[in-house]
């Protein structure tokens, strides 16, 4: 028990009796006694504001306190022996701690961060990506069949996706960077979905249509990685890079295993036009859940709270809008290049085990058309655990102290190596699960990449990595138009053993290089 002594002055809040008033001709009675009080700090942690108001509803007055005690400043904030009260609702921004958004009384989906919103959006959306990307692996089975094209052809058709995408990649960089992610990445997903939607249409039509149609549908799909890069580097900070990188980019593994399940079942059951059909009309409710709930910043988002703001804001380099591209400072810098020369070795091979798997289960492992997709299901699950996984190590290695630089080239050494090694065992396997077990292997390591090149852009150049990404895409993508269309060539004069000789080659050559001149510390 805490007690002080003070002295009380009194004023009445009414006219007393008059047998009661002192002889006094003032306005007021003022009585000044010395008295004891005694307060308890209950549990209930009973403030002294609450017991003064407890005095005045006993005695009907007002009670002013001259305690002859230390002064303190109640206006401020209570001393730490003092506990808060558990009905006190207010809480200042600034106690709140890293990631704790809202009030007690608000539903969890109110309280979700922001910023991961972001981040599923786009996971969302590379999901929609690659389903509408991959269904034309599944369906140029039977469309091969039905107009009789040759491995040439179907080299052609599969490698015209990329001719469109190869073009929107510097475009969409700079135009993610100057007028934001959020309008670029709405534009790409309802612009490659009308393509795939209209792709049986123009099959029909003739080769030339069909042709026409994927190049389009690829200019679409060219500006959603620039256009993602752009919006996480305004909206994720440093420590949590690699882990939403890596779960954006799981979903285009995802979308892989959703594609590659699903169509074989659509096209048994309603013929092939209906992949196209049913994939491609699902970018409608994308895109109206992207323009409700998404900005391109978080300067631009009125919802965002304050706490989450400052987290986000305090780890960016400069706020300032893009106006324009250094060029010059970009082009000339080592790291740049060697990214841009690793991005062409990986997706060399990336995209011909996206493209041609499932030919390649077909014709040399003799799976039937269901069998091929379903066990093309494996690799891209594996890839979508490895590359979530790849992100969480990649940010503890960060935050116990390594250097981006060296957690950058550990990560992207196992991305070449890895698939470099299971890709030369295919030609020692005579066994099919064994084969395809290796191939998941493969792709499972090359999925550590999410955490090596893919997240470099946004090490070396935070402000420009949208036009970063897109100018080290660009390079991907003609490895991805040239490979695609040469496995085609090499399948007709060689075997699949001269498609992976070839892919390990750039494996290794890209090991060596990003080993060399690679770094994860900021250059521009």
């Amino acid at each position: 028990m805490n007690c002080a002594r003070g002295a009380f002055i009194v004023s009445s809040f009414h006219s007393p009796p008059h047998h009661h008033r002192p002889p006094d001709t003032r306005k007021h009675t003022y009585l000044t006694t010395t008295t004891t009080t005694c307060c308890h700090f209950y549990t209930s942690h009973i403030r002294l504001g609450d017991a003064l108001l407890l005095l005045r509803k006993r005695s009907g007055t007002k009670i002013c306190a001259d305690v002859k005690s230390e002064p303190y400043d109640i206006t401020g904030s209570p001393p730490d022996s003092i506990p808060r009260f558990k009905d006190d609702k207010k809480v200042d921004d600034d106690d709140k701690i890293e990631g704790e958004v809202g009030s007690d009384d608000a539903l969890w989906w109110e309280e979700f961060p922001k910023r991961w919103v972001i981040v599923i959006l786009c996971f969302s959306a590379f999901l929609l990506c690659n389903m509408d990307r991959v269904n034309m692996s599944i369906a140029i089975l039977p469309m091969a069949s039905e107009y009789n094209w040759n491995s040439t052809t179907v080299g052609l058709i599969q490698s015209s996706f990329f001719w469109g995408y190869l073009l929107t990649q510097i475009a969409g960089g700079i135009w993610a960077d100057t007028v934001g992610g959020k309008r670029v990445l709405a534009f790409g997903v309802v612009w490659w979905s009308i393509a795939t939607v209209l792709t049986p249409v123009a099959a029909k039509l003739g080769l030339p249509f069909l042709l026409v149609v994927r190049a389009l549908m690829g200019i679409g799909e060219g500006v959603a990685m620039p256009a993602m890069n752009n919006l996480l580097s305004k909206w994720v900070p440093v420590s949590e890079r690699s882990r939403s990188l890596a779960l954006v980019y799981s979903g285009m593994y995802l979308g892989s295993v959703t594609g590659l399940a699903f169509s074989p079942f659509l096209i048994h059951q309603y013929g092939w036009p209906s992949v196209f059909y049913s994939f491609g009309s699902l970018g409608t409710v994308w895109v109206a859940l992207w323009l409700s709930k998404a900005q391109s910043s978080p300067l631009e988002d009125p919802e965002l709270r304050p706490a989450e703001k400052r987290l986000i804001l305090s780890s960016r380099v400069c706020k300032e809008p893009v106006k324009s591209i250094p060029w010059k400072a970009i082009l000339s810098k080592g790291p740049v290049w060697a990214l841009i020369v690793c991005h062409f070795c990986h997706n060399w091979g990336t995209f011909i085990l996206l493209t041609w798997m499932p030919t390649y289960y077909n014709q040399v492992l003799k799976f039937n058309l269901t069998e091929s997709g379903l066990l093309c299901v494996l690799p891209w699950l594996t890839m979508a655990f490895s590359a979530n996984l790849g992100g969480w190590i990649a940010d503890t290695l960060v935050s116990r102290g390594f250097s981006v630089t060296s957690v950058r080239k550990i990560m992207q050494t196992i991305g070449f190596l890895g698939p470099a090694f299971f890709l030369t065992q295919l030609s020692h396997i005579n066994s099919p699960g064994m084969a395809v077990l290796c191939m998941a292997c493969s792709q499972g390591t090359d999925a550590f990449s999410q955490s090596g090149l893919y997240s470099n852009h946004q090490d070396i150049a935070p402000r420009y990595s949208g036009v970063l990404l897109g100018l080290s895409n660009t390079a991907g993508v003609l490895a991805g138009v040239l490979g695609t269309a040469a496995t085609g060539y090499i399948l007709q004069h060689g075997s699949w053993d001269d498609v992976f000789k070839v892919s390990v080659g750039l494996y290794l050559v890209g090991t060596v290089i990003w080993n060399l001149f690679s770094t994860g510390e900021e250059i521009i």
